[in-house]
């Protein structure tokens, strides 16, 4: 097995801030292609929306045990492999213009990508220490941020220019590129390889799991990021066919979209020190205002600048509160990070693509107060929620 040289540390950084956004990219790359992908796939708008949730569930259900499987059998073969098989996956779809076959595939790729992006995290534990970890663990968000930020906006223009398969194309040959970094300068870091006993990964998940402000804490996680999926599933929707703008536009809106989750989470990181349930309920209570307040102002204009202003407002907060708890959850059991990280990331995807599919499918979401509707019951759900974590004395 090929090992891990420092002399390529900071090459080896990079790949895996590379691989990092990958969740996002195959996500939110090719939302501006749903209206086409409706009309080639010859299905409703949930059936394409449909794709989005196999992918997240296959994904938040991988990364619930790919903590232990990376812990036990290494990250360096694991992220060749699953590289590789990903980029095969997103060259079939381009060429293979089935609808079951797609979601075959999108579960598929949900597997691989939570391998991928466990064993890349796992990788920076592997190689820093102290400070230097410290910092770099700070980025991951900021760096997993980009990818809903500049996958909608790249997506409009493939889509414009090349059609709705392009976007599945360019994944492919973001993977290949990624595979070669991988295995020019990376290798096998893990110092000691752990031994799988499942009465002791067990034991560890009961642990983390049966911790109330944790638990309850995914649901506050998988309510907060679902007000940015609604969004993205129905954004090009709203805006090419109630606006009739073009694929490009609905780029430029995800982008303000994705921004606006960026501008939360560096809010938030600047904020670290301020008292946390203080933090979580001064963001509810905004994400609450403003749904109201969008709902009845879009009862009297229809303008897709006062759309994306309540948007990027909405998906702020939205970007503070999941910052602010992600944070709280990785380093709630120092002992089981990996677990704990899986359980984190995997837990939230979970109740995320439960809630943003359920809510899609009750409310026909196709204007500006459709949405704040599906924003207001997402800000309520988590309303609740902190009234029983304030209960159980979350840390304030």
């Amino acid at each position: 097995m090929k090992l891990y040289n420092n002399k390529y540390e900071k090459i080896s950084t990079v790949s895996t801030f590379v691989l990092v956004p990958l969740s996002g990219l195959v996500t939110d790359i090719y939302i501006p292609s749903f209206p086409e992908m409706q009309s080639v796939f010859q299905t409703s708008a949930a059936g394409i929306q449909f794709t989005l949730s196999c992918f997240l569930i296959s994904y938040g259900i991988t990364m619930f045990v790919a903590g232990s499987i990376v812990d036990s059998f290494g990250r360096y073969k694991i992220v060749l492999g699953a590289l590789l098989l990903f980029a095969l996956s997103n060259f079939s779809i381009a060429y293979m213009q089935n609808l079951y076959f797609l979601y075959i595939v999108r579960i598929l790729q949900g597997i691989l990508t939570a391998l991928i992006v466990v064993a890349k995290r796992a990788f920076l534990v592997d190689i820093y220490t102290g400070e230097k970890l410290k910092h770099y663990m700070g980025l991951l968000s900021v760096v997993w941020a980009l990818g809903p930020i500049t996958a909608p906006f790249l997506g409009g223009y493939l889509q414009s220019y090349w059609g709705w398969t392009s976007n599945f194309i360019f994944l492919g040959l973001y993977a290949l590129l990624s595979f070669m970094l991988e295995y020019r300068y990376c290798g096998e870091a893990m110092r000691h390889i752990q031994a799988f006993r499942m009465s002791a990964v067990v034991r560890n998940y009961r642990k983390v799991l049966g911790t109330p402000d944790f638990s309850l804490g995914l649901f506050v996680l998988g309510a907060t990021y679902a007000m940015v999926l609604i969004f993205g599933m129905t954004a090009p929707f709203i805006i090419e066919e109630q606006f009739h703008f073009s694929s490009v536009v609905t780029g430029y809106c995800a982008l303000i979209s994705g921004l606006g989750l960026f501008t939360g989470g560096m809010v938030a990181k600047r904020l670290t020190s301020r008292p946390l349930l203080t933090k979580l309920r001064i963001a509810n209570f905004s994400q609450c205002f403003i749904a109201l307040f969008m709902f009845l102002v879009g009862m009297f204009t229809a303008d897709i600048y006062v759309l994306m202003l309540f948007v990027f407002s909405m998906h702020v907060c939205s970007g503070f509160m999941y910052n602010v708890y992600f944070t709280f959850c990785l380093t709630r059991f120092p002992q089981n990070a990996g677990i704990s990280s899986g359980i984190t990331s995997g837990g939230s995807y979970l109740i995320t693509s439960v809630l943003s599919y359920g809510m899609v499918s009750l409310v026909k979401v196709s204007n500006q107060s459709t949405l704040a509707i599906c924003y207001f019951v997402m800000a309520s759900l988590t309303f609740a929620l902190l009234i029983v974590l304030r209960r159980i004395r979350l840390p304030v």
